[in-house]
C-alpha cells in the first residue's frame, strides 16, 4: 500500500477549497475535488472573503461541490455583517441541507472601520446558537502559534476558550510545521476546560516564496532548519518538491502518532501536493498518477 511508511489507521480527513474567480479556475476546482475524492474526505470546506467579497462565489462553489456528491462546509464570517444578513445566509444553507459551518471573525478591509454586528467570532457563534438549531456543528479557528493580532499566549487561549463558551463544537487550526506547537496548544486548551476536538490544519509547501508570503500574513513559524534546507533546493524543482512533500508527510505522520482527531488539508485548489502526501501516508490503494491527471 505504501512505499514510505507501514500501514496504520487512517484518521478522519477533510479538504479546504477557495471559490474560483473564472470559468477556467472553476473547472480546475472540480478537477481538484474529483482527484482528491479518492481519499474519502469527511467533508470539504469552502472559504469566505472579507465583507462578503466572495459570498456569491462561496455559495456557488458550495452548490457545485454538492452536485458532484461532496459534503460541504461553508465558511461564515461576521465582520461587516448585520444579524439579518447572517440569518438570511444561514437559512439559504439550511435549505440546501447544510448544518455544519466554519465560523470566523473575518478580516476588516483597510478602507472600512465598520465591524458590523459581530466584532469577534464568539459573538457570531452565540448569535447562531440563539437563532438557529442547537444541532448546528460550528467549527472555529485555532492558532497554535498565535493569531497575528494576539499580544500573548494567555490572551490567545482566553479568546479561544470564549468561542467554546459561546457554543462552538470543534476547531481547525492554522497551519504549522512544528508539531510541538500543536500539542502544547491542545494541552493548554484542555487545562482551561476545552475538551472538544482540535483538528490540525495542514499546508503543503509548493514554493519557497509562497511559503514566506503565507507565513508573514498569518503568523505561522517557519523553522530555521526547514527554511535553510528549502533554500538549498530553490533552483532544483524536482528536489524541492520531493523534500517539501516528505517534510509535510512526516509532520502528518507525527501528528497521527500523537492521536489527533483528524487532518484538515489546505488544498490551494490543487490535486498533486495533497494527493502525494495522502498517498505516502497510505490513505488509499490507488494510482497517484491517475489521481493527479483527472
Amino acid at each position: 500500500m505504501n512505499d514510505y511508511y507501514p500501514e496504520f489507521p487512517k484518521p478522519e480527513i477533510s479538504f479546504e477549497f477557495f471559490p474560483p474567480r473564472s470559468a477556467v479556475t472553476s473547472e480546475r476546482l472540480l478537477d481538484a475535488y474529483n482527484g482528491l475524492s479518492v481519499f474519502q474526505p469527511k467533508f470539504v470546506s469552502v472559504t469566505y472573503g472579507a465583507l462578503g467579497s466572495t459570498q456569491e462565489g462561496t455559495l456557488e462553489t458550495v452548490t457545485k461541490l454538492q452536485a458532484v456528491g461532496a459534503s460541504v462546509v461553508p465558511h461564515i464570517t461576521g465582520i461587516g455583517s448585520t444579524e439579518s444578513q447572517i440569518s438570511a445566509l444561514i437559512n439559504t444553507y439550511l435549505e440546501l441541507g447544510i448544518e455544519r459551518f466554519v465560523v470566523l471573525r473575518g478580516d476588516l478591509p483597510e478602507d472600512r472601520d465598520d465591524k458590523g454586528a459581530f466584532a469577534y467570532a464568539e459573538q457570531l457563534i452565540r448569535f447562531l446558537r440563539q437563532e438557529f438549531s442547537a444541532d448546528l456543528h460550528l467549527e472555529v479557528a485555532a492558532y497554535p502559534e498565535m493569531h497575528p493580532e494576539s499580544t500573548d499566549p494567555t490572551s490567545e487561549l482566553s479568546h479561544f476558550k470564549a468561542k467554546f463558551d459561546a457554543g462552538a463544537t470543534s476547531a481547525i487550526t492554522q497551519y504549522f510545521y512544528n508539531a510541538d506547537s500543536y500539542s502544547n496548544f491542545v494541552l493548554e486548551a484542555e487545562r482551561l476546560g476545552v475538551d472538544a476536538p482540535i483538528v490540525p490544519g495542514i499546508m503543503p509547501i509548493v514554493s519557497y516564496d509562497m511559503m514566506h508570503r503565507f507565513a508573514q500574513r498569518c503568523g505561522a513559524e517557519i523553522p530555521r532548519w526547514l527554511d535553510l534546507r528549502l533554500q538549498q533546493y530553490k533552483d532544483d524543482d524536482a528536489a524541492f518538491k520531493e523534500f517539501a512533500t516528505e517534510v509535510v508527510t512526516q509532520l502528518c505522520r507525527d501528528l497521527i502518532d500523537r492521536g489527533v482527531p483528524g487532518l484538515h488539508f489546505y488544498t490551494l485548489n490543487q490535486i498533486e501536493p495533497i494527493a502525494q502526501i495522502c498517498e505516502r501516508l497510505g490513505f488509499v490503494e490507488s494510482d497517484l498518477q491517475k489521481a493527479c491527471q483527472l
